[in-house]
């Protein structure tokens, strides 16, 4: 894109959005206040040298595998699922979530364009927000495919039929089906060739589950989630005249009179009255992916929490899982928890660290890497973090994070022939597991003294080489202030983007130390690593200088009694998403204010200063035509501007498009209110008890769960992680936006 055309968007952004007024600095943020000073002035006269903040290999992550990148130049569309074809080594097959199926040659490795082998895009339900869990969201070829050239698919659709098998209150408005299709002559799948063999009424977008596979018996297993919404209202877990809820196995080359599938003679409940035959286990919340071992033949499944546990069941015939009476096994329905025989998952973890959404996986029987033989491999499609769940002859010893990832959300795992396992990143990005190397010498500087982006004669200061920045409205960090500066390599520039954020090189550190109290607690660096990657790095600080935390992050009690969260390297990720670009505080709306300069005493125009002195390529020709957000407590600003700036800052880098939360709402500054889905939107995932709850009830706050959520600690707190003080001030202008907004815009 051509500077002229960067220009033109700004330009035309600001007359759409209508943000651009002048305030004071945010209180504690920025060292002057009133209106920016001296037309043309700038902060800084040259762009400083900077020799020695730069981003570092990454710390080695000591285990027996790496996740290489595989097709690195290779376009997905939202990839759910990867797999192989029987009869056909020669490619890889994707299950993309808008209802394709592509392949490509797997030696192939610079491969860019895959080819088309089932298009099924007419009939697949998606919503069109980013987070939807509808789709294509299961594929599997049948055990004979090379003889017969069956496969099957499993989809969601908008339901069509005559009639609706769901109790009141309760709506037909979409269905879940699973299909089989056949290979055509021209060696793709044939659309036309649909058999539908299972179609299951639901009432909610969500929940979906939808994966299947074949068992070792070669009979078709499917996961179904609740049916959605949240608490599982239509206590379809539970319930056996409804397939939501359950694993599901039925036979597809045996039918039955009446119906394209039979039962199974080994199914649990077959002759039982009331329940459906269909039915393999129950109990399930949303079994996001399954897997037989292929040894054990033991059905492994990651099932999806609500608000506190994740967890992973070994399924067995006739076992219920215990949702909605448990959650794990924590009560959940206090009424029924003494009734007994509900099975507990074989581990679970609680929602903390960024860890809310369990993607299930493989135990590894490949061969390249021995040590890891006998392994169960998941993650958490949130944090991205890849565990490892050993076992003994007595059950299950423990689980362990292994590796870390950066991209959008860990979609899947996936086994090839040889047992080997592969991941899937809903960004389109496919990894390998490979065995590491010899060990790498690990040279991450464990002290921030060393990082070479502190000044060496002052640790609690930043070095020459390091700008210094502060966004106009900063992110909310339990009252701490913060001091942030923005470190490029030497000969390297950022680029100004359409929607405002600034793409920076690799090798660029981001700084910024944390106070309480005017005591410094923590310094964070975000890198750009040499693959291009992002991670973060925290300090805490331990007098004249500050001390690598532990991967995990840690929580401490500080000496004025506040709690303090050193965040997890894979929770800075959960924030810092790769959808809002990885560096928050840095857009244009954030930097066109001003800031005194500490080296020269002037004070100017964050963006006139960086454009004058060289840190864009394609710096803006019209700092007036530019957005400029608000500050929070500036009241020369109307409150519905300042109220949507902070949930744009605080709430946005997950709360849009593909930015990985659970819901669809998208908070976004530049989206139009109308199109936030939040004004008389019904929750998704949970009331907190409030009666008749909205995401945002015009009005009255206290049914607006944007208002709620903010308000509340621990379990279903809003921002997700690393807040432990509830924002006042706020929380006070959220409200008073709620409470003046009489009703929802057209």
């Amino acid at each position: 894109m051509t500077r002229s055309m960067i220009n033109a968007w700004l330009f035309l952004s600001i007359l759409s959005s209508a943000c651009a007024s002048t305030r004071p600095e945010a209180p504690g943020e920025g060292e002057g206040e009133g209106e920016d000073e001296g037309e043309g002035r700038t902060g800084l006269d040259a762009r400083p040298s900077n020799p020695t903040c730069v981003a570092r290999p990454r710390p080695p992550n000591g285990g027996d595998f790496v996740l290489t990148r595989v097709y690195p130049r290779l376009a997905l569309d939202n990839p759910l699922f990867l797999l192989p074809r029987p009869g056909d080594g020669e490619h890889l097959y994707a299950l993309e979530r808008a209802g394709r199926v592509v392949r490509w040659a797997k030696d192939d490795a610079q491969v860019t364009t895959p080819s088309v082998f089932c298009d099924l895009q007419d009939r697949v339900e998606t919503s069109d927000a980013g987070n939807s869990e509808q789709g294509l969201l299961g594929v599997a070829f049948h055990p004979d495919h090379a003889q017969n050239g069956a496969l099957f698919v499993s989809y969601t659709a908008r339901h069509d039929g005559p009639t609706c098998g769901l109790r009141a209150p309760f709506r037909c408005q979409f269905e879940s089906r699973v299909s089989r299709l056949v290979v055509g002559s021209d060696g793709r799948c044939d659309p036309a060739s649909e058999q539908v063999l299972l179609r299951i009424d639901d009432f909610a977008a969500n929940h979906n589950g939808g994966h299947i596979a074949f068992d070792p018996q070669g009979m078709l297993v499917l996961g179904m989630g609740d049916g959605g919404s949240a608490n599982d209202p239509a206590d379809a877990g539970q319930r056996t005249d409804t397939l939501l809820g359950k694993m599901v196995r039925v036979d597809v080359d045996h039918p039955e009179a009446g119906q394209p599938y039979g039962i199974p003679a080994d199914n649990p409940f077959l002759g039982e009255l009331d329940v459906r035959p269909e039915i393999y286990a129950l109990g399930l919340r949303n079994p996001w992916r399954f897997s037989f071992d292929r040894d054990t033949g033991d059905l492994w499944v990651g099932d999806v929490g609500q608000g506190a546990l994740e967890e992973i069941d070994v399924v067995q015939a006739g076992g219920n899982y215990g949702w909605k009476v448990f959650e794990g096994t924590a009560c959940f329905d206090g009424a029924r928890c003494d009734l007994g025989g509900f099975l507990p998952p074989v581990v679970e973890y609680p929602h903390r660290s960024g860890r809310v959404s369990v993607t299930g996986g493989y135990v590894y029987r490949g061969a390249a890497i021995p040590s890891l033989r006998g392994t169960y491999l998941f993650a958490d499609f949130a944090s991205k973090e890849l565990f490892a769940l050993t076992t003994s002859t007595t059950g299950v010893v423990g689980f362990a994070p292994r590796a870390t990832m950066s991209g959008r959300g860990i979609a899947s795992f996936a086994e090839d022939e040889d047992g080997e396992l592969y991941v899937v990143d809903l960004g389109g990005a496919l990894f390998r597991l490979d065995p590491t190397g010899p060990p790498a010498p690990d040279t991450f500087p464990t002290r921030l003294s060393q990082t070479g982006c502190m000044d060496p004669q002052d640790t609690q200061k930043m070095a020459a080489g390091v700008i210094p920045y502060s966004p106009n409205h900063p992110f909310y960090s339990d009252g701490a202030t913060k001091e942030r500066g923005l470190a490029l390599p030497d000969g390297a520039t950022a680029t100004l983007q359409v929607d405002g954020d600034v793409a920076l090189p690799t090798g660029t550190v981001l700084v910024k130390s944390f106070r309480v109290d005017g005591a410094l607690v923590e310094t964070r660096l975000m890198m750009r690593h040499e693959d291009g990657e992002w991670a973060g790095y925290s300090y805490a600080w331990d007098g004249d200088d500050a001390t690598l935390v532990d991967a995990g992050g840690r929580v401490v009690r500080l000496p004025g009694g506040q709690q303090w969260t050193y965040p997890s390297r894979a929770g800075c990720l959960v924030c810092h998403t790769a959808a809002a670009g990885r560096s928050l505080g840095l857009e244009v709306g954030q930097l066109n204010g001003a800031l005194l300069y500490p080296s020269t005493g002037r004070r100017a125009n964050q963006l006139q200063t960086l454009s004058a002195i060289g840190v864009f390529d394609n710096p803006p020709a019209d700092l007036a035509a530019l957005p400029r957000f608000p500050a929070l407590d500036d009241e020369r600003v109307a409150v519905a501007e300042r109220a949507r700036t902070y949930l744009h800052v605080n709430c946005a880098m997950c709360h849009r498009p593909d930015g990985g939360a659970q819901s669809d709402a998208d908070l976004r500054r530049s989206t139009p209110f109308a199109a936030s889905r939040t004004c008389d939107v019904v929750p998704s995932e949970g009331d907190l008890g409030v009666d008749g709850a909205r995401l945002f009830f015009p009005g009255d706050p206290a049914r607006s769960l944007l208002s709620i959520r903010m308000q509340r600690l621990g379990a279903g707190r809003m921002p997700l992680l690393g807040s432990n003080v509830v924002d006042s001030v706020g929380v006070a202008v959220i409200d008073r936006w709620i409470a003046q907004t009489r009703s929802c815009p057209p």
